[in-house]
């Protein structure tokens, strides 16, 4: 409730939310969003930071939402060269969090993948950080639920970001989408 008042408050009592248009004003309100979700996001790594890296998560997220992948494709999907996704690797299979096999169908190939107890490790910091988010949305009104609803996915589709899918399952756990932006100049 504090928050919906200090928030009716920073508003000009002039101004109502369909007079928004300033660029400046829209992104303090996206940045100050974003440092909330990043608190969220950290806190819920916070539990694992003793086993892994924000960067080695983000491979373990990777590798969850793909079944398997060669180095090379592995470290294109991260942005980052195959020696640094090699070390990080190196470092999840020592914590038997993800696991090297040869390829079945090209004996050459090896293929990379996460164990069980690196899909639960995922699954798990997910599952916390979706409960402290549901937890701040119960907080809003249900009109301002919709219009945060409304105003996000247009944000995420202006950003190129994929949706998450309504069934709980986190297909993108914490986004990294593979390439930038996609312009929308309409």
């Amino acid at each position: 409730m504090a928050a919906r008042e200090q928030a009716s408050e920073e508003r000009s009592p002039d101004r109502g939310r369909d007079d928004v248009d300033d660029v400046d004003e829209v992104t303090r309100a996206v940045l100050t969003a974003s440092r909330l979700l990043v608190a969220v996001s950290a806190r819920s790594l916070a539990a694992v930071e003793d086993r892994v890296t924000l960067p080695q998560f983000r491979l373990l997220v990777v590798l969850s939402t793909h079944d398997e992948a060669k180095l090379v494709t592995l470290a294109e999907r991260l942005g980052v060269n195959p020696s640094t996704a090699m070390r990080m690797l190196d470092r999840l299979i020592a914590a038997g969090l993800a696991e090297r096999r040869v390829n079945p169908a090209n004996r050459r190939e090896t293929v990379l993948r996460v164990t069980p107890e690196g899909r639960r490790l995922v699954e798990d910091v997910t599952a916390g950080r979706r409960r402290e988010i549901a937890g701040i949305v119960e907080r809003l009104a249900p009109q301002q639920r919709a219009a945060l609803v409304d105003a996000l996915t247009a944000f995420t589709v202006a950003g190129g970001e994929p949706s998450v899918p309504g069934d709980g399952t986190d297909a993108y756990p914490l986004g990294w989408t593979s390439g930038p932006p996609a312009r929308h100049d309409d």
